[in-house]
């Protein structure tokens, strides 16, 4: 603020002086008058102290810079000189919940290099520090932290400043541990198996983040300009579990199921064979037995009259298009609010930059387009949501109904995010889900040793093969962790997602997460 006061006062001062002399001249073409004196001495004094003052602020800012964080953060950011002292700051590690290295710092022959042991994996949380390219991710919004900036490590900045001064010694910064699971977020990895997706695993009760997996990601290790021209389709700087959008399907039916328990919906409603659609004008909505029969020359007769727990297991999209315009427009859009749809929420803040993840894009439509809410309300249409949010929706069924907001640093305290149903809602719903797995499209991933709920996805998707999902929580009676799996292209749920789901669960579980 100083420095940009100074600026503009300067500037104030030297247009002062431009005009003054202008003024000058326009007096000497009037020869007849006495010439004016002193007209100027003024401006040009303070013009002279201006300046003067720039330099002094300027020379404060570099010579006793290094005795503070925004000066070390800056000259990181914006210097990549090799020179640049604060290049040989030793950051601190990065470090998953038990003490394993995500990033770490080592002098190699003079230098210090910013390492990174899995490459890839953990790049859409970790981030990169560069002295060329700057930084992302953890690295650039706690850098002050790994730099040292907190008390803790480091007597005082001054400490810091007179090491970075005198290089007497390399200067060290604090350690940083994550809420993430490495060997979860590897297995993640592994079984994504190099198709575009994301998973997303988390606790309930408290919203810390155990998996952020987002598939194909990029090497830290080998940051160049390449990364940034943007001509790499695969996207990898594009966090695919935070902030890819993508068409929810089926799993978006959990919300509808939460809508229609609000609103105390206990009867049935009639899926025949045929389908349903808003008007002759539009095709009919079918469940996906009827295009199975046909592609195998049979006749299905329908489910018929279905409950709302039926539905869910059998995923009737004849039901929830049917449910969805029941309720209307309003009562879809302030669902969608209270679950925190079209939305950003904050995973970490500080002066340096943020993280955070976006809930999704629901594009309003007129109120006459009743076939677009039926579109919506499958989870298809004009409605579109990340990966992280499905998990943070599968999470608040787990806990009651209240969504706790996610968090990647573990010393940081659980905060609740907001009410997204009541609790009594929420008790419905959970055994709901628990029986898609047991009797519904996820009973190929139900396993003895683990009682999963949820709910699978396969959303249609216009530029290729349907997108593959599965959202959840086990064990379905005390839930301890909540998951969203989704791979772009992948087809049918069931077979793609929910198995990759379940494994995540199981190694859990063997790991002392679940117990």
């Amino acid at each position: 603020m100083v420095r940009l006061a100074l600026h503009v006062a300067f500037f104030l001062a030297v247009f002062y002086l431009l005009k003054q002399l202008f003024e000058l001249r326009a007096f000497a073409r009037l020869r007849h008058l006495a010439k004016p004196k002193g007209g100027f001495r003024v401006p040009i004094l303070l013009v002279t102290l201006l300046f003067l003052g720039l330099l002094v602020h300027q020379a404060t800012w570099q010579l006793t810079g290094v005795f503070r964080p925004e000066f070390v953060s800056f000259m990181q950011l914006h210097d990549r000189r090799a020179f640049n002292p604060v290049h040989w700051i030793r950051r601190g590690r990065i470090l998953d919940r038990r003490g394993e290295v995500l990033a770490y710092s080592e002098e190699i022959q003079g230098q210090v290099y910013r390492l990174y042991p899995d490459g890839p994996v953990f790049a859409p949380v970790v981030g990169y520090s560069h002295p060329r390219f700057g930084s992302a991710g953890m690295e650039a919004v706690a850098t002050a932290h790994l730099n040292g900036a907190a008390a803790g490590s480091l007597t005082s900045w001054g400490e810091l400043g007179r090491q970075l001064v005198t290089q007497d010694k390399r200067s060290r910064g604090q350690d940083l541990v994550l809420t993430l699971d490495a060997e979860l977020q590897r297995l993640a990895v592994e079984r994504l198996d190099g198709r575009p997706g994301a998973l997303v695993l988390l606790h309930p009760s408290d919203g810390a983040v155990r998996v952020l997996a987002s598939v194909p990601s990029y090497d830290p290790n080998r940051i160049d300009s390449a990364l940034f021209e943007g001509l790499d389709p695969a996207a990898p700087l594009l966090n695919r579990a935070t902030q890819g959008l993508y068409p929810p399907g089926s799993t978006f039916k959990i919300a509808l199921a939460a809508l229609a328990l609000e609103r105390g919906f206990t009867g049935r409603l009639d899926c025949p064979a045929d389908g349903f659609t808003t008007s002759a004008g539009y095709r009919k909505i079918r469940d996906h037995e009827y295009y199975s029969a046909r592609n195998s020359g049979r006749v299905w007769g329908g489910h018929g009259p279905l409950d709302l727990t039926t539905a869910l297991a059998k995923s009737s999209n004849v039901f929830f298009a049917q449910l969805g315009v029941r309720y209307g427009h309003d009562a879809f859009y302030a669902m969608a609010d209270q679950l925190h749809l079209d939305r950003r929420i904050l995973l970490h803040q500080s002066p340096y930059g943020n993280l955070a993840l976006h809930t999704g894009k629901l594009r309003r439509i007129a109120r006459s387009d009743r076939y677009g809410l039926a579109q919506m309300s499958i989870g298809q249409g004009r409605l579109l949501v990340t990966p992280a949010y499905m998990a943070l929706v599968a999470a608040a069924v787990a806990n009651q109904g209240l969504a706790m907001r996610p968090r990647l640093i573990a010393q940081e305290p659980p905060e609740p995010l907001g009410r997204f149903m009541s609790a009594a809602s929420a008790g419905r719903l959970a055994p709901m889900l628990r029986k898609v797995v047991t009797a519904g499209t996820a009973r190929g991933i139900d396993d003895p040793a683990l009682s999963i709920a949820g709910k699978t996805g396969t959303a249609q998707n216009p530029r290729g093969a349907p997108h593959s999902w599965f959202v959840g929580f086990a064990p379905a009676e005390r839930p301890q962790l909540a998951v969203a799996v989704l791979v772009e292209q992948g087809g049918y749920g069931s077979a793609v997602a929910a198995p990759i789901a379940r494994d995540l669960l199981l190694q859990a579980q063997a790991s002392g997460l679940i117990h």
